[in-house]
């Protein structure tokens, strides 16, 4: 039996997915969860053998917490679901060492199949999520310019950037004109808009 934790914050869902997989013969749902921070917890009290997680989550997100549940519980492995297909998203995906990564609306035939390949230890990626990945091009930002450009998404302010990373304002207004540049954006929102289309956040 694949004992399975599913973290999805939408009620209806979950309750779906949960009534799928639970029909399968080998895998059963031992824990639900609604948000990022509950993933690793929940993991360890309930011995899951595989993490089924949405990318967006409240609190922590999935791919953060999937990074995190790799090194708290490497044995437990993870499958990543989300509803968008940004090939950006796919690379930090296998950057944070995760199993799986498919479509939500992929068939639950395809789900389970994808809970069992992970589960067996194989990298299991959506097709189409895998062209798309291979067609698109590298995030031209540097590991600092996103962290500065993630806490602008967040709301924070030059000020408040500077505060959280140790950086003066004037570094942090520098950082935020050359993402502007880099990503050929018109302004701030619009490279955020950018950087989110693109997978990069």
């Amino acid at each position: 039996m694949i004992r399975i934790l599913l973290a999805e914050d939408m009620h209806m869902v979950r309750g779906a997915l949960v009534a799928l997989l639970n029909l399968e013969h080998d895998i059963e749902v031992v824990a639900e969860v609604a948000s990022g921070d509950e993933i690793v917890p929940a993991a360890q009290a309930n011995a899951v053998d595989v993490a089924v997680i949405d990318i967006d989550l409240p609190g922590k997100d999935g791919l953060t917490a999937a990074a995190e549940l790799h090194q708290r519980m490497p044995s437990c492995r993870t499958l990543i679901l989300t509803s968008l297909n940004r090939p950006g998203t796919l690379r930090r995906a296998l950057a944070a060492k995760v199993g799986g990564f498919i479509l939500k609306d992929a068939p639950s035939d395809r789900l389970a199949n994808a809970v069992r390949g992970v589960a067996a230890g194989r990298r299991v990626v959506d097709a189409e999520l895998a062209l798309s990945a291979w067609d698109s091009t590298d995030c031209p930002l540097t590991g600092r310019e996103l962290e500065v450009l993630r806490l602008a998404t967040a709301g924070a302010n030059p000020t408040e950037i500077a505060a959280r990373l140790f950086l003066s304002a004037g570094t942090v207004r520098n950082y935020l004109t050359t993402i502007v540049t880099k990503l050929q954006a018109r302004n701030r929102v619009d490279a955020i808009r950018i950087a989110k289309e693109a997978g990069w956040l």
